[in-house]
């Protein structure tokens, strides 16, 4: 491994002991092109997840969902060549959407959860995970039933912690309390959707994290590639887009391309230029001052994209600066969940 391992910092997951990188590698863009067409396969991810082992990032996180599969399989086989130590990695991975179309492969039920698990570790090639997130909440399932089945996959020794995902704060609390009650093993992470185009959650969900010491693990921090400065206003609607995933990612497009979007885009913009720096690393600064933050999740699809990330731990913004980025904000409506 390279020196520049030894020098990136660690940070706690959340209020645990365990010490992960500032930034988590999302392994959604690694899988099969027969799920999205933007997605990376075997031989174009593996030089972006040796460089990410290399630079020091020991966290990485996938869901079932992705590649309905496959990428937790590439993830655990590319993992092995890169970092062989088991113990020097943190692995997350999700359950909770439709795996086929089975009535019972999918949801938060205890039948699913157990058969989840061992399915994914299978194709990890892992004991454990360190992380298990429910990906959504199941307004299907009781709580009471979901809570008590995570609970049971870590007395297990399947995993080790337990975190969550996109809802509601009430529905977070709800959960959270029930589990504080009966003696179950806890939430630690929220993985929410969060960034500087999308700051709903700082009403309720991220005052919530800070009060029960749950560390964020943020979502699109870079909004899916609109922070970066790459979208102009006008161009979708003209077909005009650069990238392939800008071109059709559906979701991207119902989330974010307000004119009120473009005008933060333009904020991270001037300040990048002001400061030497690049607007994804200005985006993801802003994101690393957030005392409620672990780690962002990262998506790269370039390896250029992953030494921007990298880059932008070294970049301080001053409270001058984070106020002129957040200023130009207008409320949206709730946007990567519903219910």
């Amino acid at each position: 491994m390279s020196d520049s391992a030894k020098t990136l910092p660690t940070v706690p997951l959340g209020a645990t002991g365990t010490r992960i990188s500032p930034l988590c590698l999302g392994m959604m863009t690694y899988g099969s092109k027969k799920w999205r067409e933007w997605i990376l396969e075997e031989d174009e991810a593996r030089p972006i997840v040796q460089r990410a082992v290399e630079a020091g990032i020991n966290f990485f996180d996938t869901a079932d969902m992705y590649s309905l599969g496959e990428s937790e399989r590439l993830t655990g086989k590319l993992l092995r060549e890169f970092q062989p130590r088991r113990e020097e990695l943190v692995i997350a991975t999700k359950v909770f959407n439709p795996m086929s179309d089975a009535p019972n492969d999918r949801g938060l039920s205890r039948k699913h959860i157990l058969a989840s698990i061992d399915a994914s570790l299978k194709r990890l090639g892992v004991d454990y995970v360190d992380l298990y997130q429910i990906h959504r909440f199941d307004k299907e399932t009781p709580i009471e039933e979901t809570c008590e089945a995570l609970h049971d996959v870590v007395k297990a020794g399947k995993a080790l912690y337990l975190g969550a995902s996109s809802m509601y704060a009430w529905q977070f609390q709800k959960m959270l309390q029930f589990q504080s009650t009966n003696g179950l093993a806890r939430f630690v992470t929220m993985q929410n959707h969060y960034n500087l185009v999308y700051r709903e959650e700082e009403r309720e969900m991220i005052p919530l994290c800070l009060d029960q010491k749950i560390g964020c693990i943020p979502w699109s921090p870079l909004a899916r590639g609109f922070l970066t400065g790459s979208r102009k206003r006008g161009e979708l609607a003209a077909g005009k887009t650069e990238t392939t995933r800008a071109r059709t990612d559906d979701y991207a497009h119902n989330l974010y391309y307000r004119d009120s979007d473009f005008t933060v885009v333009d904020r991270v913009v001037e300040i990048a230029e002001a400061r030497h720096a690049k607007p994804a690393q200005v985006a993801l600064a802003w994101m690393l001052s957030k005392p409620v933050v672990s780690a962002p999740i990262i998506g790269a699809s370039k390896l250029y994209q992953l030494e921007d990330a990298i880059a932008a731990l070294q970049l301080k913004l001053t409270e001058d600066e984070i106020k002129r980025l957040e200023e130009p904000y207008e409320p949206h409506s709730i946007l990567g969940h519903s219910y």
